[in-house]
């Protein structure tokens, strides 16, 4: 038998899908009607998303199956994103009477209730002592007003800030700058395999990032002299890796033992499949390449089960005393010049393709050089002269002339001939 409210609700959604953008509608009024109805639909929709999402917690159907609710939506169809917003508005149903009033009836959005919780959390956190019900109606409301006037869900949580900052200093709480306890840092993987980075972090830890990135992020001279091509963001971007290069070494140096950060490179063994990584899934093979050029790989072959058939050792490529020579003999990173503390030891002829690991077989390359040599056609070659030299790709210089490493960029090839 089915459930009456479910059958109304079928019949609801079956009028729903039938309904089109109006026809013959030469000045757009009916349409942008139908708009601000639909608008109204999704609002009253959300708000019952999160109301039922908060019956389910009551009735405990997540925790009797070892679960959340949060997964639970995620296994309904929710993305990710919706279903975290959903269960933060679920939670605080019954503490905002007038938001949910006008959740109630489509004049909030989701996003906007959302921000309007997270900035009461926000101005709870703030206070040294807990909020009275008077003054949690008084924030409430001053939320909800502004949320009214047409304020976006990131301008109602920076209002929440000034008014949780303002509650510290007058109170002797701890300012939000100051606070470890709002510390965020998260990571997903995009559907182009980016990671995407976002951290909330005080303003001391704030001040360290933007002082070693600035430091390691200025602007570099191009091979021919022009200025750097990467936009402020790119070169933040290189920066970023350049840390965490630093990091690792740091790491393996007070680390007895294999160092803490390893890459597992798994190569499917019928070649059918890329490889891949274990954070970031597959990868190229000019990317694999790369990461192995410098640092610590482990290669898994594994058969169709994934089970491994053959496990690479870790080659610890280019240890210190032939990193040291090439260091005294390129100076820099031998295309754009920055300093060697920035590089990495490229195989010039790769390790895979049965490249020696020695002097002879090395050049220092920043990590922005790096991915144009392995990726956008640039060759290095080894000259007679026991320097590395550089070939640009046809699109830099159509006749592909050599170029010496940075520190000798004043030599020429004929000069050296004579």
């Amino acid at each position: 038998m089915i459930d009456t409210d479910t059958a109304s609700l079928d019949a609801i959604l079956d009028r729903l899908v039938e309904i089109t953008p109006p026809v013959d509608d030469s000045t757009g009024r009916t349409t942008c009607a139908q708009l601000e109805f639909w608008r109204l639909i999704r609002n009253v929709a959300d708000h019952q998303i999160a109301t039922h999402a908060a019956q389910l917690d009551d009735l405990g159907v997540a925790d009797k199956a070892g679960s959340t609710t949060k997964k639970l939506l995620i296994e309904m169809g929710f993305p990710p994103a919706a279903a975290t917003r959903t269960t933060r508005i679920a939670d605080a149903l019954g503490t905002l009477s007038k938001v949910e009033a006008c959740a109630a009836d489509g004049r909030l959005s989701a996003e906007v209730v959302d921000a309007i919780v997270r900035g009461i959390t926000t101005i709870e956190k703030r206070s040294p002592t807990k909020l009275s019900d008077d003054d949690h109606a008084i924030y409430e409301t001053g939320l909800l007003t502004q949320a009214l006037s047409g304020a976006a869900p990131t301008d109602i949580q920076k209002h929440a800030q000034t008014i949780g900052n303002t509650n510290a200093d007058d109170q002797g709480g701890i300012p939000a700058s100051d606070d470890r306890t709002l510390d965020t840092l998260s990571h997903h993987l995009t559907d182009d395999s980016r990671i995407d980075i976002r951290a909330s972090v005080t303003q001391a830890v704030g001040e360290k990032f933007i002082a070693m990135i600035d430091e390691r992020s200025m602007p570099r001279p191009e091979p021919d002299g022009a200025d750097d091509r990467r936009s402020a963001e790119q070169r933040r971007a290189d920066a970023l890796e350049v840390l965490l290069d630093q990091a690792a070494v740091g790491a393996a140096m007070d680390t007895i033992g294999t160092p803490r950060t390893q890459t597992l490179l798994t190569i499917p063994a019928d070649g059918g499949d890329p490889a891949f990584l274990p954070w970031t899934g597959s990868v190229t093979q000019a990317t694999a390449k790369r990461l192995s050029c410098d640092g610590t790989l482990t290669e898994i072959i594994v058969d169709g089960e994934t089970v491994p058939l053959q496990m690479g050792r870790e080659r610890r490529l280019f240890p210190a005393h032939l990193r040291k020579a090439i260091i005294l003999r390129d100076e820099s990173c031998i295309k754009c010049g920055a300093p060697h503390s920035h590089t990495q030891v490229h195989h010039i002829e790769h390790w895979s393709d049965d490249g020696d690991t020695d002097l002879d077989n090395g050049c220092l390359l920043c990590q922005r050089c790096h991915t144009q040599v392995h990726h956008h056609g640039w060759e290095i070659l080894m000259g007679f002269d026991r320097h590395p030299w550089l070939i640009p790709p046809a699109d830099v210089d159509p006749q592909r002339r050599p170029l010496p490493a940075y520190n000798r960029r004043t030599m020429r090839l004929d000069d050296i001939a004579a």
